[in-house]
């Protein structure tokens, strides 16, 4: 195939055939990617010259987790009575007002598949926050989770999403993708619901008009061609959305992170690679063409390939995370305040933008 007709195909946004995008992705020099992806974000963003960034604290509601992902070393189990924990209302009450003080206007709400927390516990606690801080923002739970209370409850996943919605939910974050393979998923998260159900309850959410976001983490045992099959996953996705629903209202990918994880003491060698963290985010750019907003990972990258990415495809930096445990407890050690976040976004040419989740602009 040739490159230059599959980028100028690319460059008035008509979906890429998965052939094409494996020919991008195997054959495609990396500066003429971050050059075209670079123009597509110009066409897509209301402003090119600015990029975005975000105020939350993500607070993990129970360490304990049943699904025993490969890749994770911060949940414990159900029966380690002396590691596990549930989140009180004093507890969110204290973290939600430092939040606030910090100009935060969300809260990022995550936890694990908890074999005893039901719909009615989650009603409860989000419709609580919801009366003590009415304007906060909820983007909580994910589809995995969506999932797990589903079937604790017996419950379908609509059902689910319906009265999550009507306690409070704000939004979806997009966490539990990992690899949208069947076969990655078995070797990674076995006891996690199946990537057919993350796609099924995204589907959901947004016949429901609950925005959304999609994740990637990559660089573990999945081939490089599963990479372009989930973007294309997200991507057709996203085409079968309501009209006028928002939907996918942006794409994270994010490098695994291995210290200390089962997935390292297996042998799972991290590898991690500027060069390929560039050629993912141009990529997604070039074919997620429904997708306004890229996200750079500086979590799990740093701020130097951060600022490249910016150049490459992304338009949005994160989130400065007042607080973030999962991630962090597998090594990643990146840390951003307000003031370093909008000087990286400036060094690296752009005017930092204020947003909340769905990419409103914010003042400080």
């Amino acid at each position: 195939m040739n490159i230059d007709d599959i980028l100028e195909k690319a460059l008035v946004k008509e979906p890429l055939t998965r052939e094409e995008a494996y020919a991008l992705y195997d054959n495609a020099p990396i500066q003429r990617l971050a050059d075209v992806a670079d123009t597509l974000r110009r066409q897509s963003v209301p402003d090119p010259t600015v990029v975005t960034w975000q105020i939350d604290r993500n607070v993990n509601i129970t360490n304990v987790c049943k699904s025993g992902c490969r890749f994770c070393n911060f949940h414990c189990k159900p029966h380690e009575a002396d590691k596990s924990y549930i989140t009180t209302m004093a507890e969110y009450r204290t973290k939600i007002d430092e939040a606030l003080r910090l100009g935060a206007d969300q809260l990022l709400l995550q936890g694990g598949l908890h074999p005893r927390l039901g719909i009615e516990f989650y009603e409860t606690l989000f419709s609580q926050i919801k009366k003590e801080y009415p304007h906060l923002r909820l983007n909580a739970l994910g589809a995995p989770e969506v999932s797990h209370i589903a079937a604790l409850s017996k419950l379908t996943t609509m059902e689910t999403l319906k009265r999550l919605k009507a306690a409070g939910l704000d939004t979806l974050p997009g966490a539990g993708a990992e690899i949208l393979s069947e076969d990655v998923r078995k070797r990674i998260s076995p006891a996690k619901p199946s990537a057919r159900e993350w796609v099924m309850v995204m589907h959901e959410a947004h016949q429901l008009d609950i925005p959304t976001t999609a994740t990637m983490m990559y660089g573990h045992v999945e081939k490089p061609h599963q990479r372009v099959d989930h973007l294309i996953t997200i991507r057709d996705l996203q085409a079968h959305k309501p009209e006028g629903a928002r939907g996918f209202t942006a794409f994270i990918p994010w490098v695994f992170c291995p210290k200390g994880t089962e997935l390292e003491r297996e042998g799972i060698a991290p590898r991690f690679s500027a060069t390929e963290y560039i050629r993912i985010i141009a990529l997604s750019r070039i074919i997620l063409n429904n997708i306004t907003n890229i996200q750079a990972s500086w979590l799990t990258v740093g701020k130097e390939v951060a600022e490249i990415a910016l150049k490459s495809g992304a338009n949005d930096m994160g989130s400065i995370m007042i607080e973030e445990n999962v991630v962090s407890s597998a090594g990643a050690t990146t840390r951003f305040d307000k003031e370093a976040m909008q000087a990286t976004i400036r060094r690296a040419g752009f005017t930092p933008r204020l947003r909340d989740q769905l990419y409103n602009y914010r003042e400080l």
